[in-house]
């Protein structure tokens, strides 16, 4: 039996945003806040941080600016999602342009099941308790306010600098990431680099239907 595009697609989308929950949910119920663990060396670490903001850490505003990214981030999950299914009406449509696009859209809509229900389902991670998961007390947080769980870091180069230099210690690539934040870098260097065209062409109505 031949499997649709559309089917494809969403088996895809459902394996990703299962691998990104299942990693955070892992690190969330079994690391403490700040807690790092060495994979390879110093270069690859686990390292649990939450943040309130966007992708790669990066902080949006307290309550207000939270309440809004939520919202957006929603809205932008709606408008992937049609344009997806639009796409997918069109047989000309390449298959590496909706597959790079269904990884943004799940990159998008993990972190937004972080900021949605991790506020209800968890308790509040410390940096000397770990979190619960579905707590007696109820969550740290209401709906829509929940925190990104991070842990992907990279520091590839942590080092002193010679006293000639300054003397100050360096950190190269900074930021702590999630599986999600790394769908939707990979996918968007990827439509860049090889669907460039796809995107910078004028795109004919193709209603055929489907198989």
């Amino acid at each position: 039996m031949k499997i649709s595009r559309g089917t494809k697609i969403t088996l895809l989308v459902v394996l990703l945003l299962v691998i990104d929950q299942v990693i955070k949910i892992l690190v969330k119920t079994h690391m403490t806040l700040g807690q790092s663990i060495h994979v390879f060396g110093d270069w690859f670490q686990i390292y649990f941080v939450e943040n309130n903001g966007m992708a790669f850490g990066m902080q949006f505003g307290a309550t207000v600016g939270k309440l809004l990214l939520s919202l957006f981030r929603v809205a932008l999950v709606v408008l992937i999602f049609l344009y997806i299914r639009k796409l997918l009406k069109r047989p000309s449509t390449p298959m590496g342009v909706l597959v790079g696009l269904s990884a943004i859209l799940c990159g998008a809509l993990g972190n937004i099941i972080d900021s949605l229900f991790y506020g209800l389902i968890f308790s509040e991670s410390t940096v000397t308790q770990v979190a619960q998961l579905f707590p007696e007390g109820g969550g740290y947080a209401p709906f829509l306010f929940g925190k990104v769980v991070d842990m992907l870091y990279f520091p590839i180069i942590d080092t002193d600098l010679p006293a000639w230099l300054g003397g100050k210690h360096v950190i190269f690539f900074r930021p702590i990431f999630n599986f999600a934040d790394s769908c939707i870098t990979v996918a968007a260097f990827y439509l860049l680099i090889f669907h460039w065209r796809f995107f910078g062409k004028k795109q004919d109505a193709e209603p055929a239907p489907e198989k």
